[in-house]
């Protein structure tokens, strides 16, 4: 269990005024629940995240991970950004290997994790390959390989796919819920994608504009595994419209500029 308890985000501006980034968000995320939040743009949804990670104090509140307050980072919190954070100096399977040398695991043991992880992300034979080498979705792969092969107990991923396009992105979607469907690891997932959100997600965190709070919590009770048919069955169609509904006035809020519940 992710427990986020009454968090709030507060920054100093250039002009020395406070800005609230984020207030009073109260979230709990189930042990192996797919978990999607969207948010417009601003909101406060990577802060949040960077926040769960350990990368960033928040202001007020607490957030803790099987009762355990997060402090900093942790191997037991696996992290994947949009851009793409490889180590250019370091092979597809070394990079994989990454975190499991920092534990100092024995090689044998490092090569056979690897070499699953990397069968799973379907990187046979790019085992050698530098990352100048691969196309965009494939460093996703292997910085999903990576997070996954430290076995951490939540995956944390701020718009992975965002940078593909989007016959790749559909792609990794579909990649990524096979595996959740295999593993049932943890997942924290933020997005700006609606279809990307309800077509991953087992519960949608919809967000409003800043200073971000948890509007509504949507049941995403689509049957899986999740096929590329499923996205123009009326059950999706009707939750998209739904998380678009409830986004509409805080996008253009967002877009004014102006904070939620601003004159």
């Amino acid at each position: 269990m992710l427990r986020i308890d009454n968090v709030s985000v507060k920054f100093a501006a250039r002009n020395g005024q406070a800005v609230s980034a984020l207030s009073d968000i109260s979230l709990d995320i189930p042990d192996r629940e797919f978990s999607v939040i969207v948010g417009p743009s601003g909101c406060g949804k990577t802060t949040l995240l960077r926040i769960v990670a350990g990368l960033q104090r928040q202001t007020a509140g607490t957030i803790a991970l099987d009762g355990a307050p997060i402090t900093g980072p942790s191997v037991d919190r696996g992290m994947v950004f949009q851009s793409y954070t490889l180590f250019p100096w370091l092979t597809v399977k070394d990079n994989v290997k990454f975190g499991l040398r920092l534990k100092s695991m024995p090689a044998a043991r490092q090569e056979e994790i690897a070499q699953r992880f990397i069968a799973r992300m379907g990187l046979e034979g790019f085992e050698s390959a530098y990352s100048s080498q691969l196309s965009g979705g494939m460093k996703q792969r292997v910085a999903i390989a990576r997070a996954l092969a430290n076995d951490p107990k939540i995956l944390l991923m701020d718009e992975p796919f965002g940078a593909l396009d989007s016959q790749t992105r559909g792609l990794m979607q579909e990649m990524l819920t096979g595996i959740w469907e295999r593993d049932h690891k943890t997942v924290l997932f933020i997005t700006h994608d609606i279809e990307e959100a309800v077509f991953l997600a087992d519960r949608v965190h919809v967000m409003t504009a800043r200073p971000g709070r948890i509007k509504r919590q949507i049941d995403v009770a689509l049957k899986r595994p999740r096929t590329v048919e499923m996205r123009t069955s009326p059950e999706f169609v009707a939750l998209k419209r739904e998380v678009l509904a409830l986004l509409h006035d805080e996008a253009i809020l967002a877009d004014r500029g102006r904070p939620n519940g601003g004159a």
